[in-house]
């Protein structure tokens, strides 16, 4: 059975390409700002199953993952940053403090259209940066195209002094949540690999 990542993520992709995947990639075109809930939780898992189900409707088979992900910093949810500002000002609010990064997965298969989902949360522990260390941040772009505005693979992971959880999670996607859904649909890692020919 082919996979299919419905998400434009490079930082995804390369996390399930190391792991013995090698998915497609179709990007799902959802808008999501069209949706709103209540907690961060809840969004990421509307938004992961929004952008699975929209692009396995238009296959005849496959599985396709669908990601979300968002930073929690007390009680407020922090997907991409809007611009450089925004961006900042975010860093400046989340030095010293923890935050929770949730991501939203939903596996769709397509041939039958069952959809299994979950969510997965990661403690982040941010360090304190200089006013001159957020400013260089920032003007790299990276923080652009991260939700919470940092990475802890890349630049920012200089300014993240620790974690609870799976470090995937923070990346953008969990393979032991990602592995129970798989599961949850009969499909097994070693029959994966074996599709990846990372098995003899």
């Amino acid at each position: 059975m082919r996979v299919i990542l419905a998400s434009a993520s490079p930082a995804r992709l390369a996390v399930l390409r190391a792991a013995g995947l090698d998915p497609q990639v179709i990007v799902s075109g959802v808008d999501e700002d069209a949706y709103t809930v209540q907690s961060t939780a809840e969004l990421v898992g509307v938004l992961a199953a929004a952008k699975a189900e929209a692009v396995a409707a238009g296959l005849d088979d496959g599985v396709v993952i669908g990601c979300d992900s968002m930073l929690d910093l007390e009680g407020r949810a922090y997907g991409k940053p809007a611009d450089a500002a925004t961006a900042s000002q975010l860093w400046h609010e989340m030095s010293g403090k923890s935050g929770t990064l949730f991501t939203g997965h939903c596996v769709v298969d397509a041939a039958s259209g069952r959809s299994v989902r979950a969510v997965a949360a990661t403690t982040v522990r941010f360090g304190t940066p200089t006013d001159e260390e957020i400013s260089a941040y920032v003007a790299t772009g990276e923080p652009m195209v991260m939700a919470g505005a940092f990475t802890i693979e890349g630049l920012g992971g200089w300014f993240v002094d620790s974690i609870d959880g799976d470090h995937n999670n923070v990346i953008g996607i969990s393979l032991p949540v990602l592995r129970g859904l798989f599961g949850d649909l009969g499909l097994t890692i070693p029959a994966l690999w074996s599709q990846y020919n990372f098995l003899p």
